[in-house]
């Protein structure tokens, strides 16, 4: 079948015939492809190769390279990286909630059989000017992470939870910042209880309650993966049951 032919055949395969390869397992290889060797790196010779497909079909089911890329990132986010949100709605404070997202992060930046680190983070570090617009995706989704965080901590200050002078903004990047180090680190063989050891640490950064008692002192120095809620089990025991299925 020639090129004509097969963008034909996927064209009329919209409308009833199905197609001839599984939409799903291409996108999950193209996202690997995009995680381990970011955007600017990957050629449309390298997806078709991963997807097993033709450029043809590529372009039918998926349009062009920037829109692959990104489905690819909000696969990796509903998959791998959707952790955050939870993390903060779930628990009862901010203090808590980084804590759970700092230990998620760090399972997650290392799981075995995937690319290390945080795709989030690592895929458009060096983009051209060609590819600003890529960038610029990425950068907005980190913003409004910082966004996130910095209206939980918020949140506490305005109920007493934490001091009345503490500044939000700042708390936020630093988290953020933490994240990004702990993602670099992943790609640099960080392994994961290495990264649970530097969340644990950098959470001693946070100010103190304004009438801080024993047990939240404790509370404070429980070790990495202590205390996890339910919530946070589960969400870990399902990520590792995905990597064991792939």
């Amino acid at each position: 079948m020639d090129a004509t032919n097969e963008r034909t055949d996927e064209r009329t395969g919209r409308r009833g015939r199905p197609r001839s390869f599984d939409r799903d397992a291409a996108l999950r290889a193209a996202t690997i492809e995009f995680w381990e060797r970011g955007y600017e790196a990957v050629s449309i010779a390298d997806l078709t190769r991963v997807m097993h497909i033709k450029a043809p079909s590529l372009y039918a089911a998926f349009g062009d390279k920037k829109t692959l890329f990104e489905e690819a990132v909000e696969s990796y986010v509903q998959e791998f990286g959707g952790y955050l949100a939870p993390a903060l709605t779930e628990e009862p404070t901010a203090r808590r909630g980084v804590a759970r997202l700092l230990r998620e992060a760090a399972t997650s930046h290392t799981l075995p059989g995937h690319p290390r680190g945080c795709m989030i983070i690592t895929a458009a570090t060096n983009c051209t000017p060609q590819s600003a617009e890529v960038l610029q995706g990425l950068k907005g989704r980190r913003n409004h992470s910082i966004e996130l965080i910095e209206r939980r901590i918020r949140a506490d200050v305005a109920v007493g939870e934490l001091p009345a002078d503490t500044d939000a903004r700042l708390l936020a990047v630093y988290c953020a910042a933490v994240l990004q180090g702990m993602s670099q680190q992943a790609r640099d063989g960080a392994d994961r209880e290495t990264l649970e050891a530097v969340a644990e640490l950098s959470m001693r950064a946070w100010p103190h309650p304004p009438a801080a008692d024993g047990a939240d002192h404790a509370a404070r120095a429980e070790p990495a993966g202590a205390g996890r809620s339910s919530s946070e089990r589960r969400s870990i025991t399902a990520r590792r049951s995905t990597v064991d299925r792939g």
